[in-house]
């Protein structure tokens, strides 16, 4: 499945938005330590745009880009044929069609190397008021099955359910892992010191303060010693 694919299945932004968010707040909860996380979510990225991204550990990752003018997804996959360092600079295709309003997230240093080339071999974007995401017009490798690495790296994006993060989550982790818990989150609740046990016994609340702000998860209700706490 290549980014053309992903593209039809990638759920409206709104959608998208709250799902990464959840996902991040989910691994803060799971993974104490941020360097051992997959996914995050800053609400604050820059001026009125807020990050999804993930990492996998191995050198992939993607990063989406939610802001007023909708939102840009870039992906990067080391091992992938239609990497930039095996072809001198992106796969034909990949940015070539992408719309003035996401150019500077195409310019974006935190998306390229330190000699300035673009991390990316996969590309999808949507603008607000657009009724689809696009892609640009890309002839793939043959006999390729995740040419981009799209499949594997928008995995959860295209299957938004708590059944499948919580497979993510017991396999990446080794746990196993609260559904309802993993529900309450997805529903984007407030968390509470149940749902916090359910997902990691060793934590608090209070402990989660600093990855609530940073995602813009909803915070306990007024009243809650978290909530009045700072």
């Amino acid at each position: 499945m290549t980014a053309h694919e992903v593209a039809r299945r990638l759920p409206d932004i709104p959608v998208l938005r709250d799902l990464c968010r959840s996902m991040a707040v989910l691994e803060a909860v799971l993974s104490p330590e941020w360097e051992d996380r997959f996914h995050s979510f800053d609400a604050h990225w820059s001026p009125g745009e807020e990050m999804a991204s993930l990492r996998n550990g191995s050198g992939d990752d993607y990063s989406i880009v939610f802001s007023s003018k909708g939102a840009y997804i870039r992906a990067f996959d080391h091992e992938s044929e239609m990497s930039p360092y095996a072809n001198d600079g992106p796969w034909p295709g990949v940015l070539d069609s992408v719309p003035d309003v996401f150019l500077d997230c195409v310019r974006e240093p935190a998306f390229r190397d330190e000699d300035g080339l673009p991390l990316v071999t996969a590309c999808i974007w949507r603008e607000t008021g657009d009724g689809e995401w696009r892609t640009g017009d890309i002839a793939y490798p043959d006999a390729a099955e995740d040419a981009d690495g799209a499949s594997g790296l928008f995995a959860l994006l295209t299957d938004p359910s708590p059944e499948a993060f919580r497979r993510f989550a017991e396999d990446h982790y080794e746990i196993l892992v609260d559904l309802d818990a993993v529900r309450h989150v997805f529903a984007l609740r407030p968390l509470t010191p149940a749902v916090v046990a359910a997902l990691n016994a060793e934590l608090t609340l209070q402990d989660l303060a600093e990855d609530l702000a940073e995602a813009g998860y909803p915070m306990p209700e007024a009243g809650h010693p978290m909530a009045e706490a700072g």
